[in-house]
């Protein structure tokens, strides 16, 4: 394992530079950059298996690497711009009740986004729930729906929550 890695120290060392420049070219932020180098170099740590000489030079590899790791750095971006965008939007009110802190609007526009996937009686229950501070009993009788069925849209809406917000943090990555 100690001669593994060595050599990948030393592969590291002669390649870093291409990879950072291509990084940088394409981001224009250093630390951008330099977060893209490093995840392209672990995933070609993990992927090392997969690298065959004989379809290319290992240079060629870690391009290719690089190019699909600098796309999921600009989607993510964009991805920030529009959540950002999507806050600013915002009104004022709901602002000021995250007492100023940006990420906790980007949360609510990222939870809102969220909710609006799921099924009308979910978003229903959840919004009831989380955004009025209603029990379960009290939006059965709001809703008129028998409790099971209440609680039932609550957990079927928090698990496809959880699921989705998993999945655009996995996006996001």
């Amino acid at each position: 394992m100690d001669r593994l890695t060595d050599d990948w120290s030393e592969l590291h060392r002669r390649w870093a530079g291409l990879v950072y420049g291509l990084a940088r070219q394409s981001l224009g932020d250093p630390r951008d950059a330099e977060d893209v180098t490093q995840q392209v170099f672990a995933a070609a740590w993990r992927g090392r298996a997969g690298y065959a000489p004989e379809r290319g030079s290992f240079a060629a590899w870690l391009v290719g690497i690089t190019r699909r790791t600098v796309a999921d750095a600009l989607a993510a971006r964009t991805r920030r711009a529009e959540l950002t965008a999507a806050a600013a939007r915002l009104p004022a009110a709901r602002h000021a009740s995250a007492g100023g802190d940006p990420e906790a609007a980007l949360d609510r526009v990222v939870v809102g986004r969220a909710l609006d996937r799921l099924s009308a009686p979910q978003q229903q229950v959840l919004r009831l729930a989380f955004y009025q501070d209603l029990t379960q009993t009290q939006i059965a009788r709001v809703t008129g729906w028998p409790l099971g069925t209440v609680k039932s849209h609550a957990r079927r809406g928090l698990e496809r929550l959880r699921d989705s917000l998993r999945e655009d943090d996995l996006r996001a990555a």
